[in-house]
C-alpha cells in the first residue's frame, strides 16, 4: 500500500470499504449572498433556531425559522433549516415542500445550501420508496461534490453492493 499514489489508495479503499466516506476531493461549496441587514438578521435567527432544535425545542425553533422566512423569503438556507426541524417532527410532507423551495431558490448562487437540500430531499424520496427521484437528487448533489450523495448512490446500486461484497470476500480470503 505504501507504493500507491494517494489517488490509487483512495480508489482501493472505496472498493474495499464502500461504506466509509470518500476523501474530500471536491471544491468547497459556498453560498454567495448579499450582506443586507435582512440576511444578517436571518443568519442570527437560523443559528439560534438550530441551537434550539439541537436542544429539542422544535416548536420554538420553528417559530423563529418562520420569522426568518418572513424576513427574507428568498434565502434558501432558511427553508433548508426549517425542513430539518420538520423532519425531526416527522412532518415529512412539509419538509419536502421546504426542500423543493430551497432547491428552487438556491440554483444560482447558494451551492452549499443546494447540495444539502438535494441530499435531504433525496433521503425523503428514498424513505418514501421514490427511488428514481432519490437517485436524481443524489446524482445532482454528487456531481457538485457531495461525498454523502456519492455514498447514497453506492448504497442504492445493488450491483455495486454485490460487487463490493464479492471483492471484500476475495480480499479476506487472500
Amino acid at each position: 500500500m505504501s507504493e500507491l499514489s494517494e489517488h490509487d489508495a483512495a480508489v482501493l479503499n472505496s472498493v474495499l470499504y464502500p461504506n466509509l466516506p470518500l476523501p474530500d476531493t471536491a471544491q468547497k461549496l459556498e453560498d454567495v449572498e448579499d450582506n443586507t441587514p435582512e440576511v444578517q438578521q436571518t443568519k442570527k435567527m437560523e443559528a439560534e433556531a438550530v441551537q434550539m432544535a439541537e436542544n429539542g425545542k422544535f416548536e420554538e425553533a420553528l417559530e423563529l425559522l418562520n420569522k426568518a422566512v418572513d424576513t427574507a423569503p428568498k434565502r434558501a438556507s432558511v427553508y433548508n433549516n426549517r425542513a430539518h426541524v420538520y423532519q425531526f417532527q416527522k412532518r415529512f410532507s412539509e419538509a419536502l415542500d421546504d426542500l423543493t423551495k430551497a432547491i428552487e431558490l438556491a440554483q444560482n448562487n447558494q451551492k452549499r445550501t443546494l447540495s444539502q437540500a438535494l441530499c435531504q430531499r433525496g433521503i425523503l424520496h428514498r424513505r418514501a420508496s421514490r427511488f428514481d427521484l432519490a437517485r436524481e437528487d443524489f446524482e445532482t448533489a454528487a456531481q457538485m461534490g457531495s461525498q454523502f450523495a456519492k455514498s447514497q448512490l453506492v448504497e442504492m446500486n445493488p450491483y455495486a453492493a454485490l460487487c463490493n461484497q464479492m471483492l471484500r470476500k476475495v480480499m479476506e480470503d487472500l
